[in-house]
């Protein structure tokens, strides 16, 4: 293995979009079954990319979300609604974290605009 190749093999380990997990070991990590990662990729809350060989893998942040679901399911919420929350929280959060991206710069201006 070349420095460079170690070096890009690392960069996927950081990286919360890289399809690091099966579906065994993804449903074992947030407590679920093959199963439930099936229903929530059927309620088209998380797509799983596919292996070569047509597996399902999922990366951490598809894991995240799947566990926030779990949690609201295990809480009583229809799968189907609990899918909608989640995105609709995940929704909120971006346009938290755009909106206060877009105020930093403002922030910092002075002027006699206003």
């Amino acid at each position: 293995m070349t420095p460079e190749s170690e070096s890009h093999a690392t960069d996927r380990l950081d990286d919360d979009d890289y399809p690091a997990y099966t579906m065994g070991r993804a449903a074992e990590m947030i407590g679920a079954t093959p199963g439930f990662l099936r229903a929530i990729g059927e309620a088209r809350l998380i797509t799983p990319l596919r292996s070569e060989g047509g597996h399902r893998r999922y990366s951490r942040y598809q894991l995240r979300i799947a566990a926030r679901a779990r949690e609201l399911v295990d809480a009583g919420t229809p799968i189907e609604a609990a899918c909608r929350i989640v995105i609709l929280e995940d929704q909120l959060e971006e346009a938290l974290r755009l909106n206060e991206e877009l105020r930093r710069p403002a922030a910092g201006r002075t002027g006699g605009d206003s």
